[in-house]
Formats: C-alpha cells, structure tokens, sequence
C-alpha cells in the first residue's frame, strides 16, 4: 500500500514544505512566501525571493500578452509594480480592489522604478466598482473634493501622504522632549475646569432611562477639555519638566479654514524658571526639531504637497529652518501695524486682541519667518499669566508664537506663582472658591514655572502649506459636522 506523507523541514533557517508519495515516487519542495510590505519590496533586499504581497491596486494596464498593476499598502507613496502573464486578468482585477499577489521579486528594467514582482498567482480579495469609486484613476483630485468622503479619502495619494506625515511628525514630537528629559503626562479628558476661560466648551451629559434630572454623574458640571495646562501645572509641582500630547476640544461656532471643534495640543510646562526666553528656546527647537525630521523621513510625501498641492511652499520651510526667530513685544507689534499702509478689517489700537490678519502681516513684516510676540496687555491674557506689574500699560509675561500662512502657532506665559496676587485675581473673576486647589499649589512648595501649547494640526498646515485645517487631521470635526 502507498503512504502519503507530508513533511516540513528546516534547511538553513528557510522552511520548506515537502509533499510527495513514498517508495521512489518524485517529491517537490515549494519555498513558503516571505509576506512584505511594499516599501519592504521597494528598498530590494528580498531580490529573487518568493513573496507575497498585500494592497489596494492603483492603476491596472491590461496588454495582449501581460496585465500590469500598480499596488500599495500606505507603507510607501510609491506603488510597487506587478507583471503578470495576460491569463492572470480577471474582471474582477480594478481600480480600487484589494489584493494579494505571490511570485518573485526581481530588479526592474525601468527606471521609473527599482524592482517589480513577477506574479504567479493574484487573487482579489475586495472588489470595488470603477463607476461608482469616487476617485478616477489617473486623475488628481483637490483637497476639497476629496474632502468630502472622509471614509475613502485615506485612499489617495495626497492623502496617505498627510496621514504619513502625521504620524512621523507625532513621533518627532515625543522625540524632541524624550531627548529633553520631559516626561509625558497623559492629562484627563474629561475635567471640570475651564483652563482658558472663554467657555466655548462641550458639557459632558450621561443620557438613559435612569439618568435622574438636575443630577451630575461626577457629582459636579463636567466638561470636554480644552487645555492640558493646568493638570500639567500639578504634576510640575514634583517634576520639573513635563508634557502632554492629546485631543482638546473647543465648541466654537465657526466653520473657517482655522478652526475645528476637536483637535490635537502638545503642551509642555517647565518649573524653575524665571524668564520668557526659556519658554521661546523649547517652542523654537521643538519647531525645528521636528521638522527637520519630518523632512528627513517623509520625503516623498512632503515634496507631493509643495511640489503638486502648495508649489514653491518648500523655499518657506527652509526660510523657517535656516532663521532665528525674532521677538517683538506687543508693543511693538501695534506699533508695526499702525504705521503701516495695509487697510485692517479690525482695530490696531493698544488693548486690542491681535486677530488673524494682524499675524500674518507681522509674519511678513518680519520677513515672512516665525516672530515671537511677548508681554501682552494683561487683561488679555487668562487669569493664571503672570503680571508684569509695569505699570501703566500692566502687562502679562505672556508669549505667541506667529508662523507663515497661519498666524498663532503657540501661545504660552510665566504661570503667577505669588500667592497673594493670584488669589486677588480669581477673587476679582468669583472664581476663588472654584481653583481653591490651584491656590493650594502656591502654597505648598510652589516655584516659577511656565509653559506653552502648540496646535499640532498648525504645526501640520505650517509646514506643508495647507490652507485648510479640516485637510490635515484624519476626522474633522467642526458645527454642524461629526461624520463617521
């Protein structure tokens, strides 16, 4: 009787899978495929591998004798080729469709790119109608337009690319402070506190059958966060460098190019310090720091927005790069305005908020690089900045910092660590009783300290060149908007 008999052996550190029947009948011995991503392929280490390899297909070029696809998987904004013989085609094979695709990975004859994979089997995972895809093939679709299908956008190449970029920029944001001896502070979301006190905030609200009227689940008003900031104040009473990187939330009626309802905040607090100069260092190294990284490993996806979607944005960024940014006082700043000729929709006079179109002309008046601008009126600022006491203009030790193309990107100030006029201060707002805690802070081991937040989807928009905030973060949300 025959025996058939399945084997798998170990043959220096590459498996093979053995079939075959016994007493002198042939065996045949097939190489497992080495599963890789497309940048994997791409980067040609696996040359005359078997392999297989998973994506989406972004062009296919059916020809008499062969189909050519282009696949990817978000790994890399390059496509990684595939030729297969013409009876591999399969109706099913579109623009759009999910699939895996086995066979060997050899260097290409092109030099439009490095290697291809010769396939011997391609197997459509997930079908997808050409007619009804939103997106076309060969043709380039504007932020706005894709803009408008938050669940399929991830699906083109500008932006994968954004998504791409995010997620290194996050990473060179956690580098910089790790390198800095920062320790990360997940600060809540849920809070009671009103941080900047304008009171665009999202109450948090339980809902259901049991839910009794007029009864508070934490017992007290609870709130979405809008800052980090004072949580971070806490734990900058026993560590003397720390930072948070999470969602804040402002429930700000607006749908401009600006504004959204939930966004990201990198905030940083630093105790001993005396001075606005130490605040400036971080937030411009941080700038730098993380973009020069950016820069250096996304670099395909970067020259994608300022070559096709912002062209000659690049020669900014290295503006930016390559300048030490200047700091101006408030002063100075109303000053500028007021003597220039430029025809403002809003009033320059001392006391007056800087608006939007205040910063972008300082920013230009600066050189078109990043200003700092210190000592704002104290008014202005919230409750926990730092008095001046330079009376008669009464200023905060505050700080913003201006950007090309989007105006604040940073805002930060000493905290006031005396007690008596802290006190004084929420006595005159009735909010003594509400930030007794805070007060606490003063009293037990408080020293100087500051800190400063930066909104991270700016920091994207700075950088790249994008004029609409809603087009760097992957779900935006904003009035009368909460898709998905």
């Amino acid at each position: 009787m025959f025996q058939a008999v399945t084997k798998t052996l170990s043959v220096a550190s590459t498996t093979y899978v053995c079939r075959g029947i016994l007493l002198g009948i042939r065996h045949y011995c097939k190489k497992t495929p080495t599963k890789l991503r497309v940048s994997q392929a791409l980067s040609g280490a696996d040359l005359g591998a078997n392999v297989k390899v998973q994506g989406w297909v972004r062009s296919v070029r059916p020809q008499k004798a062969n189909v050519f696809l282009h696949v990817n998987d978000g790994s890399s904004l390059q496509p990684l080729q595939v030729v297969a013989g013409a009876e591999l085609n399969d109706p099913l094979l579109t623009f759009g469709s999910a699939v895996e695709v086995t066979g060997s990975l050899k260097k290409s004859p092109h030099k439009k790119q490095p290697v291809e994979l010769e396939a011997d089997q391609i197997t459509v995972i997930g079908e997808c109608n050409p007619v009804d895809f939103p997106f076309k093939i060969k043709e380039r679709h504007g932020l706005e337009y894709i803009r408008q299908f938050p669940h399929l956008r991830c699906r083109t190449n500008a932006f994968s690319s954004l998504l791409r970029i995010r997620s290194e920029a996050t990473t060179a944001v956690h580098s910089y402070f790790r390198e800095n001896d920062f320790v990360q502070i997940h600060t809540p979301i849920i809070t009671s506190n009103d941080c900047e006190g304008a009171g665009e905030l999202f109450q948090v609200e339980p809902s259901g059958p049991e839910i009794v009227e007029d009864e508070y689940f934490f017992s007290v008003p609870a709130f979405l966060t809008v800052s980090g900031q004072l949580h971070l104040e806490v734990i900058s009473g026993a560590f003397s460098r720390v930072y948070t990187f999470g969602p804040t939330f402002r429930a700000e009626n607006s749908q401009s190019r600006r504004h959204l309802a939930e966004f990201y905040m990198v905030e940083a607090e630093i105790s001993f310090t005396e001075s606005i100069e130490d605040l400036t260092k971080v937030m411009e190294d941080m700038f730098k720091s993380a973009t020069e990284h950016v820069l250096a490993h996304c670099v395909e996806d970067v020259d994608l927005f300022h070559k096709h979607v912002t062209p000659g944005h690049r020669d900014t960024v290295d503006a930016m790069m390559k300048s030490s940014f200047p700091v101006i006082t408030y002063t100075e700043a109303v000053d500028i305005l007021n003597r220039s000729s430029e025809k403002f929709t809003f009033p320059t006079d001392w006391g007056c908020d800087l608006k939007t179109e205040h910063e972008k002309y300082l920013v230009k008046h600066c050189g078109n690089a990043p200003v700092f601008v210190t000592d704002y009126p104290y008014d202005l600022k919230p409750f926990y900045a730092r008095d001046n006491q330079d009376h008669p203009e009464r200023t905060a030790a505050a700080v913003d910092l201006l950007v090309p193309g989007v105006g604040e990107l940073c805002g930060g100030s000493l905290r006031e660590e005396r007690l008596d006029l802290l006190s004084a201060r929420l006595e005159e707002a009735g909010l003594e009783d509400t930030y007794s805690w805070y007060l606490d802070l003063r009293r037990f081991g408080s020293v100087p300290h500051g800190g400063f937040g930066l909104g991270f989807e700016r920091y994207l928009q700075c950088i790249l060149g994008v004029d609409n905030i809603k087009d760097v973060i992957p779900f935006p949300r904003f009035s009368h908007s909460c898709l998905l």
